[in-house]
């Protein structure tokens, strides 16, 4: 891609943004909102720049971000794992489907109280959340990739003398990519939100409490903060897979 299309995709992007923002100033400057309820955006970035100076909201963010970090990597791993495992062994995809078909659309949340009682209110319990809720996306997408390389990719592979085992990394993997890496922004959109619904749940630290602690003293600027900053946290971890989506599939015609 372009540094020219790059520009033009960025600032078409950024006209419902800022068409928000505009929405957002004229609903308090018309009065159909009170400011102590829906404060007008100057202030709000005003009060977000300093946050973001401040020591004890930098510690709420790493706190987010670890486990962010920590839940996408562990759901990774056993997505793309089980999914070629699912993809390549008929034993193995007929024992998860009915698994998956259970587990897939449950919402994740409802076993929070039970991860707690196990794992604790510290980082342990949000990191399995994040990691149960980003998994299911990875592992379809994953195992749909590698269930749809083109037989004869395969076939030329073995002609060629690859053994099995290499196959499914020199040949199925690599094919697979795309839906591979498609599976993994959805997971990590997912990531962002659940790991602030967890911090808000319950929690002493990250951007999730922060907001909890603002709610509870009626801070209706502190309120709007992390949800901001959460929001351009998602959107530049999004915008980092992307390129690292081109980089990697910098030779497939659709990249």
């Amino acid at each position: 891609m372009s540094a020219r299309r790059f520009t033009i995709d960025g600032l078409i992007g950024a006209i419902p943004i800022a068409l928000l923002i505009g929405l957002w100033q004229a609903l308090v400057s018309f009065g159909y909102a009170p400011p102590t309820l829906l404060p007008p955006p100057g202030l709000v970035f005003e009060r977000m720049v300093h946050q973001l100076t401040s020591g004890a909201f930098q510690q709420a963010i790493a706190a987010t971000v670890f486990r962010l970090f920590a839940g996408f990597a562990i759901a990774v791993v056993l997505g793309v794992g089980l999914g070629l495992a699912a993809a390549a062994s008929p034993a193995v995809n007929a024992l998860m489907r009915p698994i998956v078909r259970v587990l897939a659309p449950l919402p994740k949340v409802a076993l929070y109280p039970a991860l707690l009682l196990l794992l604790g209110f510290g980082h342990e319990s949000k990191v399995v959340l994040v990691a149960a809720d980003a998994l299911f996306p990875i592992l379809l997408s994953t195992y749909y990739g590698a269930s749809t390389v083109e037989q004869k990719l395969i076939w030329s592979a073995m002609a060629a003398g690859t053994p099995p085992r290499q196959i499914l990394f020199k040949v199925v993997l690599p094919a697979a990519a795309p839906s591979i890496l498609t599976g993994c922004r959805i997971g990590l959109v997912i990531s962002c939100i659940v790991v602030f619904l967890a911090e808000m749940i319950t929690s002493t630290d990250g951007l999730g409490h922060v907001l909890v602690t603002a709610a509870r003293t009626f801070q209706a600027v502190d309120m709007f903060v992390p949800l901001i900053t959460i929001s351009l946290l998602g959107l530049i971890l999004n915008g980092l897979l992307q390129a690292a989506r081109s980089y990697l599939l910098r030779g497939f015609p659709e990249v």
